[in-house]
């Protein structure tokens, strides 16, 4: 095979990511502002938004799954459904990242695509998250900070009789079923349906085409992302790495993420700019702000926007270090854990998914009380 193979991946996957930019522009899908208008005000709109994404990629990973278009292994890149079940991290990194992307005014997609519109905040942004995720991803700043007290405190599942972190898994572990897979159908269906319902069950919400849109955009781009790596592309893709004298990075089974392709990218522009590094979560990022860039254009949208003062300067500046550290802690962000992880039906993508619920809204909370 030949590097069409690779190349043909990494163009499908900025399709994919330049309309979910484009349509995240257009309707205003945050997932940040989301807890803003929970905590704030009370709307539940944009949440319900995101909630529906969810669903949807919880829903379309499982009919792909049953219909055999594809199968998502343990070693998925992050690893959603290992063994190793990080507990720790999930909440710590979950957290640190909630009150970054607060205090920078928006998680990893929100600053891709407001890049795309002309802020110059969020480039700010997203040049320190970028460092932050190099220096965790590819030093040894995450051995010396974090590794060395954390990772005895990780559970070993398979010494529970478990196989993975999967929540059909660890429930039919704790039940001692040998074979969980009608249980693992039964709950991605119920908490597929279950958050496309309660999502719908606002009046409010059905009547608002962008909420309903934006959700739809977020929720099958991240299932188009699973089908491309995942079905017979991803597997040619994969043996083709495997005969490659000089194999592409990161060619595992994965979909959309945003806070380590921010590492990645800054190691390809300083390690070498070896073509092979160039991978699927760096077209990625790049689709999102080309998207967002050309629905700027011709929405007549694009405006440079700058820090008013040195005071939101810091607050954005404190955000991207969070959100660079955080998110490869907890091994994703808002998308990469709270959609494609959730899909998965990872525990450690629910708790992180929580996690980073909690952080934003303790942030606001604060944020209001001291204004």
């Amino acid at each position: 095979m030949e590097w069409n193979v690779h190349l043909q991946m990494l163009t499908a996957v900025f399709a994919i990511a330049a309309v979910m930019g484009a349509l995240v522009s257009k309707t205003n899908f945050c997932t940040m502002g989301a807890v803003s208008d929970w905590v704030n005000m009370e709307d539940t709109g944009r949440l319900r938004s995101w909630l529906l994404a969810i669903g949807l990629a919880v829903g379309g990973l499982l009919l792909m799954e049953m219909l055999g278009t594809v199968q998502i292994p343990d070693n998925t890149f992050p690893p959603y459904r290992t063994a190793n079940f990080a507990w720790l991290r999930y909440l710590l990194g979950g957290a640190m990242f909630g009150v970054g992307m607060t205090l920078a005014s928006g998680c990893g997609n929100k600053t891709l695509v407001r890049i795309g519109g002309g802020n110059l905040k969020s480039l700010v942004v997203l040049a320190i998250a970028c460092g932050m995720a190099y220096l965790m991803l590819w030093t040894d700043f995450y051995a010396t900070a974090f590794d060395s007290w954390m990772s005895p405190l990780s559970l070993n599942l398979n010494k529970f009789g478990i196989k993975n972190q999967e929540l059909g898994s660890m429930l039919g572990g704790i039940l001692g079923m040998q074979d969980t897979t009608g249980l693992h159908r039964i709950l991605a269906a119920a908490i597929s349906l279950g958050l496309i319902a309660f999502a719908f069950s606002s009046k409010d919400f059905r009547g608002n085409a962008d909420l309903i849109l934006g959700g739809l955009a977020v929720g099958l781009a991240v299932v188009a992302g699973w089908y491309a790596t995942g079905g017979s592309m991803g597997q040619g893709w994969r043996e083709f790495a495997e005969m490659a004298d000089t194999p592409p990075s990161r060619v595992q089974v994965q979909s959309l993420t945003f806070i380590s392709p921010m590492g990645d990218l800054v190691h390809y522009l300083v390690d070498g700019r070896d073509a092979a590094l160039i991978n699927f979560g760096i077209m990625a990022l790049l689709g999102v702000i080309v998207g967002a860039f050309a629905y700027a254009v011709v929405a007549r949208q694009f405006k440079f926007e700058w820090f008013p003062d040195l005071r939101d300067f810091a607050f954005h500046a404190a955000g991207g270090v969070l959100m660079g550290v955080g998110g490869v802690l907890s091994m994703g962000c808002t998308i990469g854990q709270g959609v494609t992880g959730f899909s998965t039906l990872a525990v450690g993508s629910m708790l992180t998914f929580a996690a980073i619920i909690a952080g934003a809204a303790g942030t606001m909370k604060l944020q209001y009380r001291f204004m």
